[in-house]
């Protein structure tokens, strides 16, 4: 999660001035505060995050240490297809995320058959995208969500209407679920190459192959 510093700075002959850092990743905040404090004009910082939370130093390292544990900073890549001749719907999630200092992703695919198209099929699965951090315990958090479904992620976004009955329940149905979990999504349209592994696993599970794997990354130092 990216945060950002508030704080006052009060130098030798100069007036108090508040000041505030630019958005960093919050893993690197120890190390840069303990490097402002060694200055001794550098008082009452405060730590802002991207949700909009603010803490005292103090409460902040509290909660990353209760939060140590618990996944978060998720990406979503996710996929639909409908296969007309069997009335049979596939889709494929892939998601990243973080805990602690480890990465995470997970791959998963499902066979949907009470689907009546491929538009329909993208948004069943980001929902299902979303009910697997759920699952997961994702929660308060920013999210990426990333796809090809430029229709889907545009209507998310506000920015396109939606004048389909069954995919305004979609809509409905993930907005809901993101307001449930407290999360604070970014969409970002991509090309169909860069969602080759969601559109791979929603592939594989219109041709019978499912997969549900969680597998920890390795990490360079």
């Amino acid at each position: 999660m990216d945060v950002k510093l508030k704080f006052y700075y009060k130098g030798p002959g100069t007036k108090r001035l508040q000041l505030e850092s630019e958005w960093f990743e919050d893993k690197g905040i120890t190390p840069l505060v303990n490097d402002m404090l060694k200055t001794g004009r550098i008082k009452d910082i405060t730590v802002m995050d991207e949700m909009g939370r603010e803490w005292t130093l103090k409460e902040f390292h509290k909660l990353m240490e209760k939060t140590e544990d618990e996944p978060r900073n998720p990406t979503i890549y996710f996929d639909g297809g409908y296969d007309r001749e069997n009335a049979e719907s596939g889709i494929g999630i892939v998601i990243y995320y973080d805990k602690g200092k480890e990465k995470f992703r997970i791959r998963y695919n499902a066979k949907l058959l009470e689907l009546l198209s491929s538009n329909e099929a993208e948004y069943a699965a980001l929902y299902n995208a979303l009910e697997v951090l759920q699952q997961l315990g994702v929660k308060h958090s920013p999210c990426v969500i990333m796809g090809d479904a430029q229709g889907v992620l545009k209507q998310l976004s506000g920015e396109w209407p939606c004048f389909d009955e069954t995919l305004n329940l979609w809509l409905d149905r993930i907005e809901e679920k993101i307001k449930a979990m407290g999360l604070k999504p970014s969409f970002q349209i991509i090309a169909r190459n860069e969602n080759k592994e969601a559109h791979k696993l929603a592939g594989q599970a219109l041709r019978n192959q499912m997969i549900d794997s969680h597998l920890k990354l390795e990490t360079q130092e």
